[in-house]
């Protein structure tokens, strides 16, 4: 896909986001994603061998590889979001094969879901394409429903079924999230010393985030605390829900209310409300890119193929390592799926589309 054709989906955000130079924190200072990534980065840290052979086996897979970004397709929303809600747009999906036949057709670099997903299918695809196990999950058939990641698995499951990571999930600022951060921080560690890479879904939840009709939920001042506590529990790879807004530490702090710790200097100096600077504070956060930022691509809409180029975008010219994306692309016949995921990764592809 040329720039031209990125420019006509972007349509009157185009210059906007395609010109755009951020003056908040260069990108001199980022440990920009390169394809010897692994080689210069994650090698100088206390990883093991294994962990950086399977580094490199997601970093070199799909249409990708050797770029130093990453394209993973992710279905865990069986469980989290219940499967007849998420599957019934394409019921082929209900079938894991499906799942792990998209991811591969589709040139990603893994595929990211369920233990008895991948389990299902583990011996026919686990040396095709990098398993993701996700380890932990939040299940809605408990009534009244209730939000709290529970382990659905063992990391001896995940490293038998020959994957190449383990995911999980923390919701951050929920009343659960210190056993969570607890429960997390120990299963990664056993990943590595088996071996195995790690990526966190790094969520904040709790319903005080919603200020006088604001969600700050996804505001770049807490999604980037939220990497950073992250990177600092062991991934090697967060996944962030890319920034709608900033200030959410102010806003929770309005008033007689208190909450956590701020500086100005995070709004004045370190941010703008350009959506490439709030998604590179998210980077920041991430030990300046020293853990890899990828953004979620959201829940399907009217507009899936623009917003997805969109989304791929910002994550690249923020200094992002790349998208996680699912509903948009396995809620569509598998050929329009495909064709999703080809469209994100042309963004990274296209040397045009520069970090900012």
């Amino acid at each position: 896909m040329d720039i031209s054709k990125i420019e006509e989906l972007l349509g009157d955000e185009a210059s906007y986001l395609l010109h755009h130079t951020s003056k908040t924190v260069t990108k001199d200072q980022l440990i920009q994603p390169t394809p010897d990534y692994v080689d210069q980065v994650w090698y100088h840290s206390d990883r093991n061998n294994r962990v950086l052979g399977n580094l490199q086996w997601l970093m070199e897979s799909g249409r990708l590889g050797g770029t130093g970004y990453l394209s993973i397709l992710p279905v865990d929303q069986g469980i989290e979001h219940s499967a007849g809600a998420s599957f019934a747009k394409n019921p082929d999906y209900f079938d894991p094969e499906n799942i792990v036949k998209l991811a591969v057709e589709a040139g990603c670099n893994g595929v990211a879901s369920t233990f008895g997903a991948l389990r299902s299918v583990s011996r026919k695809y686990a040396h095709k394409i990098p398993f993701i196990v996700k380890i932990n999950h939040n299940e809605l058939l408990t009534y009244p429903n209730t939000f709290d990641q529970i382990m659905f698995g063992t990391i001896d499951q995940a490293y038998d079924m020959g994957a190449a990571a383990v995911g999980a999930t923390i919701y951050f600022g929920s009343e659960e999230s210190n056993r969570q951060i607890q429960e997390v921080a120990q299963a990664f560690a056993y990943a590595h010393e088996l071996g195995m890479a790690t990526i966190l879904w790094c969520y904040t939840r709790n319903d005080a985030f919603k200020v006088d009709g604001v969600d700050y939920h996804t505001s770049a001042d807490l999604t980037g605390q939220a990497n950073h506590i992250g990177s600092t529990i062991g991934a090697d790879i967060v996944k962030q829900k890319q920034p709608t807004n900033n200030g959410g530490y102010k806003a929770l702090n309005a008033g007689n209310s208190s909450y956590g710790k701020l500086d100005e200097r995070i709004y004045s100096e370190l941010t703008s409300e350009h959506p490439i600077d709030l998604t590179r504070y998210q980077v920041v956060n991430s030990f300046m890119g020293r853990a890899g930022l990828i953004n979620s691509g959201g829940a399907s809409g009217s507009n899936d193929f623009a917003d997805a180029v969109k989304t791929a975008v910002i994550n690249k010219r923020a200094g992002g390592m790349g998208l996680i994306s699912g509903r948009k692309a396995f809620q569509r016949p598998i050929g329009e799926g495909v064709q999703l995921l080809n469209m994100i990764q042309d963004v990274y592809l296209n040397k045009e589309v520069d970090i900012a």
